[in-house]
């Protein structure tokens, strides 16, 4: 029986990939160092204080996914798992709301029809989470985008109760992050996942980030805590941080990278009523 599930799965599956993702790109240029990202495969962190926007820019990722092709947005399906407990689907209402041509209420609940909600509140959760997802992304070839917010909340509870042994303390972490890249890879997905700023910054872990030459120029508050199999996964890292410019009329800025081109970018955005404007 276990035999011919898994063979039914894998037929699935492959269907779903010869039918293939929906492109990406076209998510939110403003956002990404590369021209065309992000693409399949990308594993996208948002990392930085709270309260500096970057949940809000979760909302308008994933408002521009499953607005219709129609009202301009992508029209594909997204997986949310909110570890946090943070998500504000009245906020995502009153974006969609703002940017929808037709905002009737048969309109919002097509959008949100588009929306998978799911909360973990425990890094063993998440696993269990992770594994009951993988059918899922068999079966929807209309989902590719995959949100984590946020990958490090249970970083002091697991360090806690792993005692003084390392493995102990990162083993749940690092098997999501390896069945994550997993999912990533065999389902052609993005992978957009948020961490907390909690450490002081490091100058050895700048210099090992930045090119040389951008070092001073861009001020990151970012030192690496979580464990290896995340960091060597992610693609594409974004550092979010207050303005404090009495002049600016932009309330955050992005400091875009693409680890793997050391391509840098750095943009402003506000927050409003109808979501982010860059």
């Amino acid at each position: 029986m276990g035999d011919a599930l898994r063979r039914a799965e894998s037929g699935t599956q492959l269907l779903a990939r010869l039918e293939g993702r929906s492109s990406l790109k076209n998510l939110e240029p403003c956002l990404f160092a590369e021209e065309g990202s992000p693409v399949h495969g990308d594993v996208i962190e948002f990392h930085g204080p709270e309260g500096t926007g970057k949940t809000e820019m979760l909302y308008h990722l994933v408002a521009r996914c499953i607005i219709p092709k129609s009202g301009g947005g992508l029209e594909v399906e997204v997986m949310f798992i909110d570890t946090d407990y943070h998500f504000d689907m009245l906020r995502l209402v009153t974006i969609l709301e703002h940017r929808l041509v037709q905002s009737t209420e048969e309109m919002i609940k097509q959008c949100l029809g588009r929306l998978f909600l799911v909360n973990c509140n425990s890094s063993t959760q998440l696993l269990l989470t992770l594994y009951s997802l993988e059918n899922m992304f068999c079966t929807h070839p209309s989902l590719c985008l995959l949100i984590v917010d946020s990958i490090s909340a249970f970083y002091w509870i697991d360090r806690s109760n792993g005692g003084e042994s390392l493995n102990l303390q990162e083993m749940n972490l690092k098997k999501c992050a390896n069945f994550l890249e997993k999912l990533v890879r065999e389902h052609h997905l993005a992978l957009f996942a948020t961490t907390q700023t909690i450490m002081q910054k490091s100058t050895s872990s700048a210099e090992s980030f930045f090119p040389l030459k951008l070092q001073h120029e861009f001020d990151t508050d970012y030192r690496p805590y979580l464990c290896k199999s995340w960091q060597q996964m992610v693609t594409h890292r974004i550092f979010f941080s207050k303005q404090f410019s009495s002049g600016s009329s932009k309330g955050f800025t992005v400091v875009s990278c693409h680890l793997k081109k050391n391509n840098v970018v750095k943009r402003s955005f506000s927050v409003a009523e109808c979501g982010v404007q860059f």
